[in-house]
Order: structure tokens, then sequence, then C-alpha cells
């Protein structure tokens, strides 16, 4: 923190320090992979891959998260529909292929990664481009059920979103080996 953060973003922090914390690990991995991925951290095939599947999962998502940068700047200022459709479709397919991974299996996981990848200004649009990405056919019956039960009614119902970027970004941390620890 700054000399120009103020006291409250500590708990901001610390509250989205917990809300990941609450994943599951298999889910807090794809996070930390797929920010590394769509913010172009890090080489993600080197840190992330495990074997050649593992390979070819990011060498598909690196391509179809292709299409952030021009999805970012797409984010509707309002909600006039004639910015829906050019902002939505391309959003509605990368969280199609992202909910496909069977690794975010909640809207707060979504989300959560979503504000991170795009941005505060895409909040507003996350439920729907959630729910339209969880009813599509690619997804077994069972997920698209899980999925669309995640969602609170408060979430998709919200009357107003905070314009507030997140603060905790996670990241690779690697292990500690505690035998040649002081």
């Amino acid at each position: 923190m700054g000399a120009s953060a103020r006291p409250a973003d500590g708990a901001v922090t610390l509250a989205e320090l917990r809300e990941f914390a609450s994943f599951p690990s298999s889910t807090q991995r794809y996070i930390r992979r797929s920010l590394d991925i769509g913010l172009h951290r890090r080489d993600a095939m080197k840190l992330w891959s495990r074997d050649m599947v593992e390979e070819a999962s990011i060498r598909a998502q690196a391509r179809i998260y292709g299409r952030l940068d021009e999805i970012k700047s797409l984010v509707p200022d309002d909600s006039g529909l004639d910015q829906v459709e050019p902002f939505m479709a391309p959003l509605v397919t990368v969280s199609a292929f992202d909910l496909g991974q069977d690794r975010l299996g909640s809207f707060s996981a979504y989300r959560f990664l979503y504000e991170r990848l795009i941005g505060a200004g895409a909040r507003p649009w996350l439920p729907g481009a959630f729910c339209a990405a969880a009813s599509l056919p690619h997804l077994h019956p069972e997920k698209r059920r899980l999925l669309l039960q995640s969602i609170s009614e408060a979430a998709a119902t919200a009357a107003g979103w905070s314009n507030r970027e997140p603060t905790f970004y996670p990241e690779w941390v690697d292990k500690v080996d505690l035998s040649k620890a002081n």
C-alpha cells in the first residue's frame, strides 16, 4: 500500500483474500493460471503445465483469451442496447470456455476472475454473461444446473455495482522447503 492508500483499502484487500481462500484449490489454481495467461504476467506454459493435456488446455485458453483486449475496449458505458452485442457475444464465448474447463464451479469464482481479467466496469454485465454461458449446451445438464443455482438472487438483481477495481490479484507461490528453512 502506497502513501495514497486509504485505511479501507486494507479491509477490501482482506475481503478479496478471504473470498479467494474460500474457493477449492483447483479453482484457485485455475484463477491464478488464467490471470497469468489473460494479463500476460508470465510464461503460463512453463509455470502451469504438468502434462500434455494441460499444455493443450493452456494453448486453447491463450487462443480464446486473445479476445480479452477487444472485450475490455468494448465494455459499455451504460445500459444502451446498441453497445451490448459487440461486448456480450465475445464475453459469453470466453466465459463458456472457462466454464467448460470445469474449474469455476460458481458465479462467485467466475466473477472473481472476470473482474480481474476485464475490470470493474464489467461487473454489471457479468451475471448476464455467466447465465448465458452456463446455459449453453456444451455443458452437461447437471453442470448447467449447479452453475445456474450458484448465482444468488442478490447478484442477479443488484440495483448497482461498485466501480472500485480489485486490489488482490493472486499469483503463483513457490513451495517452501521446510527442511532448508532456519
